[in-house]
């Protein structure tokens, strides 16, 4: 195990490398002068010159590259040019806001789609199974952009049951009973294409699991039903563990047009606020945080895989 962990951790040291290669060069190269952006373009020579050079603009981009990865090596992302405020406090909260949101969608992810799976993979030709694939194909193939506008439209404006955005009501107490309020339309926007793909995964798993010798044997020896099933899901855990490792990452990543449409304070939004006003070490930190915490789920889902199954240690 502590070699198999080495060997990841070496290997993320490269991969994390060239992200950061591709993160500078591909924000160096989006269209738009982020000096303007905040001066206007009315100012004068003397004002975009003075910051052009304290942001360091008027290098060339191998040196503002290397001063930037020194600098974050450090733990200092820079300064915000249209919040004048250090990159680390802005990213701070909004990955705080972030992290609530992906964690309540995972749990609606692992939860439901391990329900969802299990219940197609215990009578694969009966109802459940057949509903089990109606659902899981529904909640793949379902716009996350329109499925938002659907929620957002029938139970916040038609029915009024929850908010339509935010994280607390402005007269509300701020609990935590407030949060979790604001907190459902999102999660369950977020979570319905893991979800289905994680239940369909699942799904195959414990289906060639239950149809194999391993159940069989089991079945020979007397086990009862429950202990057969929680044989085959222990034996159909790797395969969960891998997408929902892979979905999780997928969610700390695309949670960007949810956060958007629901006034969510996150890492997405402001990732998306500092595009469009050119905030470009705003935008390098934050997507650097988050191709970190990607690269960082992989490692922890290898190791548990790892552990589950001995296996794959070699």
């Amino acid at each position: 195990m502590r070699r198999m962990l080495l060997r990841r951790l070496l290997l993320a040291v490269p991969t994390l490398l060239g992200v950061t290669v591709v993160v500078f060069a591909t924000v160096a190269l989006v269209p738009g002068d982020p000096v303007a952006a905040f001066l206007g373009p009315g100012a004068p020579p003397e004002a975009r010159r003075e910051l052009t050079e304290r942001i360091g603009l008027d290098e060339p981009l191998p040196v503002q590259y290397a001063a930037w990865l020194g600098h974050a090596l450090s733990g200092d992302l820079g300064t915000s040019i249209s919040g004048q405020r250090p990159v680390a406090e802005l990213l701070g909260p909004a990955l705080g806001q972030t992290l609530i949101l992906t964690g309540a969608a995972f749990a609606l992810v692992l939860i439901g789609g391990t329900l969802l799976g299990a219940a197609g993979a215990l009578r694969p030709r009966g109802l459940s199974g057949r509903l089990s694939g109606v659902l899981s194909t529904l909640s793949i193939s379902a716009p996350q952009y329109s499925v938002a506008l659907l929620l957002i439209a029938v139970f916040a404006v038609q029915l009024r049951w929850l908010p339509a955005g935010g994280t607390h009501d402005v007269f509300g107490d701020g609990g935590s009973l407030d949060l979790l309020r604001h907190l459902v339309l999102p999660a369950v926007a977020a979570a319905l294409v893991p979800l289905g793909l994680t239940a369909r995964v699942f799904r195959a798993a414990l289906g060639s699991v239950l149809a194999g010798d391993l159940a069989d044997s089991l079945r020979a020896r007397g086990l009862s039903r429950a202990a057969v099933l929680w044989h085959c899901v222990h034996n159909a855990s790797p395969a969960l563990l891998t997408i929902a490792g892979l979905q999780l990452a997928y969610l700390l990543e695309g949670v960007v047009f949810v956060e958007t449409l629901f006034a969510w304070p996150g890492l997405g939004r402001l990732l998306y606020d500092a595009l469009s006003a050119r905030d470009f070490p705003l935008v390098q930190g934050g997507v650097l945080i988050v191709a970190v915490a990607f690269v960082g789920i992989n490692i922890l889902v290898d190791t548990a895989h790892a552990w589950i199954d001995p296996r794959v240690r070699s």
